[in-house]
């Protein structure tokens, strides 16, 4: 056992710590709001992503993850137009150098963008249609706003902190169609978890079956629909559970850390994902993980 508090039975927005959100300046004036954010998000996605799906290469970057064009023209693509709106908020992107994104941190005073300009990327260069663009804004040291929009299907799943979350103009209201976990789908990435873990639901899964769709803004928002009922990830960067866990939550699902800490935390260190649209079966799931 990984020695679970009981505080770790509260939902998402329960468990995260209190934070106090900074107000923009006068000089700021407009703060974003999401269906901005989804309408600049999905002319970029059409534009920007979908004319290169199966029509360019990719490279590999230091850390052995896969660039390609688009994931580039992606970023540059959304930092000019967000830039031209709101000059004030600066950008915290996955296609930084660690040096540059460790340096927007340290002061979790200043409002951010969060952006994984293609999230998916492996699937996107193998020609598979499961990608994603995720963006958050982080204000106090928490995402107030979510964005992440899938434009195989033209779905944007995005959020507004304590105003709800919405699947295109439908808002998302997370209860999972089953509360048993023997009957549940579950979204598990094997990869990154302890092998110790990963050999006992290799060996001995407690839920009826098991899908990993290599995007995690997707498995976040999918799990929000109730497309999957529990979730499971080893580790995550800021920029995958950024806007993805602020949707969930203001959809009324649940999640924590193995540890059963907040899954966001305003850090480049990775953090592990226990989720479930469900209450009861988000117990059941992170009980069953830590025994």
């Amino acid at each position: 056992s990984l020695g679970v508090a009981a505080s770790c039975t509260r939902r998402t927005a329960d468990v995260a710590p209190s934070l106090a959100v900074s107000p923009f300046t006068t000089q700021q004036r407009m703060s974003p709001r999401s269906d901005e954010l989804q309408s600049i998000i999905i002319r970029a996605g059409i534009e920007e992503l979908l004319p290169r799906f199966q029509q360019v290469g990719h490279h590999l970057k230091a850390d052995g993850s896969i660039l390609t064009e688009a994931d580039i023209a992606m970023h540059r693509r959304l930092c000019m137009e967000l830039a031209q709106r709101w000059p004030e908020i600066e950008f915290l992107s996955e296609e930084m150098s660690k040096d540059a994104q460790e340096a927007l941190l340290r002061d979790d005073g200043r409002p951010l963008w969060c952006l994984d300009p293609l999230d998916g990327t492996s699937n996107f260069a193998a020609g598979l249609p499961c990608f994603a663009v995720s963006l958050a804004l982080l204000l106090g040291g928490e995402p107030v706003l979510g964005v992440i929009y899938d434009p195989m299907h033209d779905e944007c799943f995005r959020a507004e902190k304590d105003k709800g979350a919405w699947l295109n103009e439908q808002q998302l209201s997370a209860q999972a169609t089953r509360d048993s976990l023997d009957l549940a789908v579950a979204l598990i990435d094997l990869k990154r978890l302890k092998p110790e873990l990963a050999r006992r639901l290799a060996e001995n899964p407690p839920y009826a079956s098991q899908r990993n769709f290599g995007s995690s803004a997707l498995e976040w928002a999918w799990i929000a629909a109730g497309r999957g009922h529990v979730y499971l990830h080893g580790g995550q960067k800021l920029w995958d559970f950024a806007a993805g866990s602020l949707i969930l939550s203001e959809a009324g699902g649940y999640s924590s850390t193995l540890e059963c800490e907040p899954v966001f935390k305003q850090t480049l260190t990775s953090r592990s994902v226990v989720a479930s649209s469900s209450n009861a079966l988000f117990h059941r799931w992170r009980d069953w993980l830590t025994e």
